[in-house]
């Protein structure tokens, strides 16, 4: 059976990311030019994976990407880019897809239960919300929400930080 004919899957699929059988999410990428490709690691969510591809996407194709090769076009940030070598890519978009696979797993449900409400310093001036957030209570409380990925930022280091 083709994939067009398959039942729609309840997961989001991202470019660059797949799943193997035993759970976990892989990330790998083409080098442009060339049959070589790059391996970005193995993630605990889909989400870091396709970090890790948006990060490898950005810095192997410059910031405009590739034919609309993000998985994330919102949360790249363009002022960072620079020209590295494929395994100065593959380390960075490795270490992006890390850091956001820890900042989820502080956040994932599985993680030690969570309190209902939180009382913070009388100095806190958090106030946002929405769908997803911390929600100001009654006198210092606030109330916490799910992590929203859409609040992450892909992570680029300094131009210097990898040649």
């Amino acid at each position: 059976m083709s994939r067009a004919g398959a039942e729609p899957s309840e997961e989001r699929r991202y470019k660059g990311v797949r799943r193997r059988r035993w759970g976990k999410w892989v990330s790998e990428i083409r080098v442009p030019g060339s049959r070589e490709r790059l391996w970005l690691g193995s993630f605990s969510t889909p989400e870091a994976a396709a970090v890790a591809h948006d990060t490898a996407v950005f810095f192997l194709h410059g910031p405009g990407g590739s034919r609309g090769g993000f998985n994330f076009p919102n949360r790249v940030a363009t002022f960072a880019w620079a020209d590295l070598s494929p395994p100065s890519v593959q380390r960075v978009a490795s270490e992006s897809g890390m850091d956001v696979d820890a900042r989820l797993a502080v956040h994932a449900p599985e993680a030690q239960p969570r309190p209902e409400v939180v009382i913070v310093d009388n100095t806190s001036s958090w106030e946002e919300g929405g769908e997803h957030g911390l929600y100001r209570g009654e006198g210092d409380e606030l109330v916490g929400g799910d992590i929203c990925f859409d609040a992450l930022e892909v992570h680029i280091p300094a131009q210097n930080d990898y040649r």
